[in-house]
């Protein structure tokens, strides 16, 4: 990096204390898909003041500012800004208490479980540093704050309403996420990068009645646990040992009382792969496994299978992506920006650059505190005592997580700006 660029990420330390008290404010403040209506505004309100062109309601409740420095590149930025239904557990005094109801009418915790409030702190951190110093670069950029990624439904939104169209096109799409790795660390990979995911909703319809005469009955419950034990053998012994595939039942529900079988039951799946044909296997493999079980069962009707929460398989442009791993050694260190493995989570992130038919580059920075990662790490025991995100303890340290996205954020937009 250039001298000029090295005082440019020193700022980072002065925005701390208005981005941390950012960050918890929005981590006290979580708000589910497509009902982020407090954090856009505040968004908005930020950008408006940075002199930003700011366009509200971009899918939804999605918040764009375009910031125009002359003739160059035109780079897009993205940070996503929903939260999950989970009940938070940190303990932490910024905790989240908020709760709301989800789609399917069930009250639920509200938490910024996955560090999307640590992305939009970020992304504002690096847009401040960016406007601040507009004779270090020229071009254009394209600040996107996204809603409804966990759901897999906020990018395709955006890009619905038009934004292709009615916001400059970029020549490179850009993002960055948080993981629970140790703060000052980043990991890449070029090709593909995160898994395709799909869910599933199965409806298995039995015929209820009394506990005590079951021979008067179909019982959806014992038909919704062959279908479960079944489908366990789907990646066993369906998908080769040279192929990767997860198959998760992440919900069943049925029934209200020990006593009444019920005339229904419902499963939740969830499939993640990195290959059409394997995910098209898996996914004839789950249709075909639960109409069996549902005939083999009697069932008086067909079950119901409705997929939804469909996310893209999330794929980092090559000679893009190793141009982005080059400054983020830079940023910290050669040894803290590694190359890894694909990651079976999801993203729709994706869909902006695949859409715009520009290089696309999606990577990760630690958010857990270095010396609680390396002992646990010491032990063979980060999977069981570093909480990853979706997790209710999930707890990114604020400021060394803060400066660090913020550095990486800036530098990598200020190598592909002109």
């Amino acid at each position: 990096m250039t001298a000029r660029a090295d005082k440019l990420l020193e700022g980072v330390d002065a925005l701390l204390p208005d981005l941390g008290a950012l960050y918890r404010d929005l981590h006290a403040h979580p708000e589910l898909s497509f009902a982020e209506h407090r954090t856009a505004a505040e968004v908005a309100r930020r950008l408006t003041d940075l002199g930003l062109d700011v366009t509200t309601g971009v899918g939804g409740t999605g918040v764009v500012g375009v910031l125009r420095n002359g003739d160059g590149p035109t780079v897009l930025l993205r940070a996503d800004f929903d939260a999950l239904p989970v009940r938070e557990q940190t303990g932490l005094p910024y905790a989240s208490t908020q709760t709301a109801t989800d789609a399917d009418g069930h009250e639920v915790g509200v938490m910024h479980a996955c560090g999307h409030d640590m992305h939009v702190t970020c992304l504002l951190g690096a847009l401040t540093l960016l406007t601040g110093a507009r004779a270090d670069w020229a071009g254009t950029i394209v600040a996107v704050f996204q809603p409804a990624e966990e759901i897999g439904a906020g990018a395709r939104a955006m890009l619905d309403d038009g934004f292709l169209d009615r916001f400059p096109r970029p020549d490179v799409s850009l993002g960055q996420h948080v993981w629970p790795g140790p703060v000052g660390t980043a990991q890449y990979r070029g090709g593909p990068a995160m898994a395709a995911a799909d869910s599933m909703k199965v409806t298995l319809h039995g015929q209820g009645g009394h506990g005590s005469r079951p021979e008067a009955t179909i019982d959806p419950v014992v038909m919704a646990a062959s279908t479960v034990l079944r489908l366990q053998t789907v990646v066993s012994r369906e998908v080769a040992a040279g192929e990767t595939a997860v198959l998760t039942v992440g919900s069943i529900r049925a029934g209200a009382k020990s006593n009444i079988i019920p005339a229904e039951a419902e499963l939740r799946l969830n499939v993640r792969t990195y290959d059409e044909k394997v995910r098209e296997r898996v996914l004839a493999a789950i249709d075909r496994i639960v109409r069996a079980e549902a005939a083999a069962s009697g069932a008086p009707k067909d079950p119901e299978l409705e997929p939804y929460d469909v996310f893209p398989l999330t794929v980092n442009d090559p000679d893009a992506t190793e141009r982005v791993a080059a400054t983020l050694a830079e940023v910290l260190g050669a040894d803290n920006a590694i190359a890894s493995e694909p990651v079976m989570g999801s993203e729709d992130f994706g869909l902006f650059g695949r859409d715009a038919g520009v290089p696309s580059v999606f990577w990760f920075v630690g958010a857990i505190d270095p010396e609680t990662y390396h002992d646990a790490a010491s032990r063979g025991r980060v999977a069981q005592e570093i909480p990853s995100n979706h997790s209710p303890f999930f707890a990114p340290e604020p400021e060394p997580t803060i400066i660090s996205g913020v550095r990486c954020m800036t530098a990598v937009a200020l190598d592909w700006l002109g």
